[in-house]
């Protein structure tokens, strides 16, 4: 799957089977699956059309609960708090599979 990431994340945290792109360092589009965080919701808004297929998937890093309070207003798919983020991969593979 083609991931994009609008916020730094260990990269380790990810299967090497799906390609990863920093927002930042530019992405080529067509993301199936869109990593935020908090800082980053707002960036992801104004360039979701550029960098996201048709169909997208977000998945939310929330580092305290009121991040939570301000995600939902945004549509976001998929939440997973930072001292979770071990898990990660296990995350991508459910949304592999609902995709």
């Amino acid at each position: 799957m083609k991931i994009i990431t609008f916020t730094k994340i260990d990269q380790a945290l990810i299967d090497v089977k799906h390609t990863v792109e920093l927002y930042e360092d530019g992405c080529s589009g067509d993301a199936e699956i869109v990593i935020i965080d908090i800082d980053t919701i707002f960036d992801f808004e104004e360039n979701k059309t550029k960098v996201c297929s048709d169909k997208y998937t977000t998945v939310a890093i929330l580092e305290d609960d009121s991040d939570y309070e301000a995600f939902k207003n945004f549509g976001v798919d998929t939440w997973i708090k930072s001292d979770d983020l071990s898990e990660f991969n296990s995350l991508l593979n459910l949304i592999e599979k609902r995709l």
